[in-house]
């Protein structure tokens, strides 16, 4: 689904991965996190997709948000979890959204 985000300027966090052949639950944190990050004070919307290389992509309303989010004791241990276990690399940016457009046809 795409996210319905606000209109700009927001913040897109963008988180690029490639797994490990090991789930060892990751499925549940992923989800876990997701329930979070919409708890989240800022937090906008997500959008995900997964083939070789994974990119979740994360809304926020503002950088104070996202480093909330960063900060978040739950999220450090799914991180952590994710250099030790999950991840053989991953990559994360953060960008300043000042325009988006679309197109919907249902």
């Amino acid at each position: 689904m795409i996210a319905k985000t606000p209109q700009t300027p927001y913040y897109a966090v963008i988180f690029t991965s490639i797994r490990t052949d090991f789930d060892n639950g990751y499925a549940e944190m992923a989800d876990r996190m997701i329930e979070l990050a919409r708890q989240q004070d800022g937090f906008l919307g997500f959008e995900s997709a997964r083939e070789t290389i994974g990119i979740t992509i994360s809304y926020w309303k503002d950088l104070d948000s996202i480093k909330r989010w960063r900060e978040n004791t739950d999220h450090t241990v799914a991180r952590n979890k994710g250099r030790e276990i999950w991840y053989k690399s991953f990559k994360t940016r953060i960008a300043k959204v000042e325009n988006d457009y679309g197109f919907q046809n249902i």
